[in-house]
């Protein structure tokens, strides 16, 4: 199963992670309606992503920053529709159908955790990285363990910046 990074979010604010605030928008309109909420929330910008089921979005131009409402819409009429080719959509890419505006906040740190299926081996695979999760393929390299969980294994991914050990 595969789920969008607005539908991500909103399991874990479900269960008390705290996430920035957003809004989905399926029109440039809708989208200035959720900057205009986060601005008169306190927001000093707002990001407008691309919602489709392919890493790489920013490089591919699927991730702006909007400093005012009206620059989120714009921004936003310009990325419904579009095709947005990344390095995991290849040559084809996929439309955008549907956006996250949501509040940009300070970074201190970033950090990267995924969990993905090994379909060969029929487990879980928990990756996690200081690292953060831009470019994570390219800045990283996975280093496979073997847990023992109530008899069961689970392979983990700990996944380290390139020339550690």
């Amino acid at each position: 199963m595969k789920i969008h990074e607005y539908q991500a979010k909103g399991i874990l604010k479900k269960y008390g992670v705290a996430v920035p605030r957003g809004e989905v928008a399926e029109t440039a309109d809708q989208a200035e309606a959720a900057a205009q909420h986060l601005f008169g929330a306190g927001a000093s910008a707002v990001v407008v992503k691309a919602q489709i089921h392919a890493g790489g979005r920013g490089k591919g131009g699927g991730v702006k920053i909007a400093k005012s409402v009206k620059e989120a819409g714009e921004i936003a009429a310009k990325m419904l529709g579009m095709k947005l080719v990344t390095h995991q959509t290849g040559p084809e890419g996929r439309i955008v159908r549907r956006l996250l505006i949501e509040e940009t906040l300070p970074i201190e740190k970033e950090l990267y955790l995924g969990i993905v299926i090994d379909r060969t081996e029929a487990r879980p695979v928990f990756m996690a990285s200081a690292a953060g999760g831009m470019e994570i393929e390219q800045v990283s390299r996975p280093i496979i363990l073997s847990l023992r969980s109530r008899g069961s294994t689970v392979r983990c991914a700990t996944v380290l910046p390139v020339g550690t050990s």
